[in-house]
């Protein structure tokens, strides 16, 4: 009886209840949408000021470039103030403020995999998110880089008779598809929310696409003469391992140089370690050697595929089509790699100019 009574009581003045919830909905929605109107006024605002300070600073340091070639502005005062500027620039750029400044436009390979869904991050923290998730797929695919074509190689030697199964290589292939197709799609996002990834080494993830897509179509030739028709394949995982190598020197020890960096204002909190951007003494005397001789290695396993096509050991389009793509790759990253030792040689040679004014002053 008391269930019956509560319910007929509740079937009483359930319009009322209704109507009730339905006025706090549109309550609900005019106050949001004036929150939101309010708050595009302030963003308008925001931005505006953000552009105009922005546009200030660039004026800034062109006319302290312009007084210094001149000989108007103390080279001593000049340097400072291009410090002080940069400083400010990094202070806005790493700060909440960067989200009212434009991103950098989206090229066609995030529209051709994405469409046109902006990724430019509004908040700091989502942007830093984002450098975090690609260090750490570096760290993932850095490992497994040396760890893959090391199996693919040990087997071959205790299992396979020295001859590569055909599916084993196209899996590897497969999956270098995967890992520069992730990193590209990274990197173009990261570029988007500021970050100074050099366009080389994204057009060199665009190039190492073409070739590992290109590479399952390539038939992987077996018995006779295996090793003579897979010396191509062999060197190729080799340098792998070694580029392996190289990506997990340049994980571990140069991305504990760009914090420096970030912490003295001299890099944003967006960059990322490519290469050899960031190293110091110490690890440029040791990856540099292995940057050029992985690159070298490149070339020849390069020249190699060539030398096969042309000499009618294995006449596939895809093997001229691959050797080809190595070779351009290994010369562009060694012009790449030897731009940036001239930047980083003019960078040092300018710091050493200001220490010993001062030490003479």
């Amino acid at each position: 009886m008391g269930d019956s009574a509560t319910l007929e009581q509740s079937a009483g003045n359930i319009d009322e209840q209704v109507s009730g919830v339905v006025e706090q909905a549109k309550e609900l929605q005019d106050a949001a949408s004036s929150h939101i109107s309010r708050t595009s006024v302030e963003e308008q605002a925001l931005r505006k000021s953000a552009l105009s300070l922005d546009s200030n600073i660039h004026r800034l340091r062109s006319l302290i470039d312009s007084l210094h070639r001149n000989k108007i502005l103390d080279p001593k005062l000049a340097d400072k103030l291009d410090e002080d500027l940069q400083r400010a620039r990094c202070i806005m750029v790493d700060g909440d403020a960067s989200s009212f400044l434009p991103g950098n436009a989206q090229g066609g390979f995030l529209r051709m995999f994405l469409g046109p869904i902006n990724v430019h991050a509004t908040r700091k923290d989502v942007q830093l998110k984002v450098k975090e998730e690609y260090n750490s797929y570096r760290d993932r695919t850095a490992l497994l880089f040396l760890l893959f074509p090391s199996t693919l190689l040990i087997l071959r030697s205790w299992i396979w008779d020295g001859c590569l199964p055909t599916f084993p290589v196209q899996l590897y292939q497969a999956w270098l598809l995967f890992l520069y197709t992730g990193l590209a799609l990274r990197e173009n996002i990261l570029r988007v929310n500021g970050s100074d990834i050099r366009p080389w080494w994204i057009y060199h993830h665009y190039c190492a696409m073409i070739m590992a897509l290109v590479s399952l179509t390539w038939e992987i030739k077996g018995q006779p003469n295996c090793a003579q028709k897979q010396r191509g394949v062999q060197l190729f995982l080799q340098w792998a391992m070694m580029q392996g190598v190289a990506m997990l020197l340049q994980n571990r020890y140069q991305r504990q140089r760009l914090y420096t960096r970030i912490a003295l204002g001299k890099a944003k909190r967006m960059d990322v370690v490519w290469g050899e951007t960031a190293g110091v003494d110490g690890q440029l005397w040791l990856l540099c050697p292995i940057l050029f001789i992985l690159q070298g290695f490149e070339a020849y396993v390069g020249l190699l595929l060539l030398k096969t096509a042309f000499v009618g050991v294995v006449s596939e389009w895809q093997v001229v089509f691959c050797g080809v793509l190595l070779v351009l790759m290994a010369v562009g990253n060694f012009a790449n790699t030897v731009q940036t030792l001239m930047v980083k040689s003019r960078f040092k040679a300018k710091m050493k100019r200001s220490k010993s004014k001062q030490e003479l002053n």
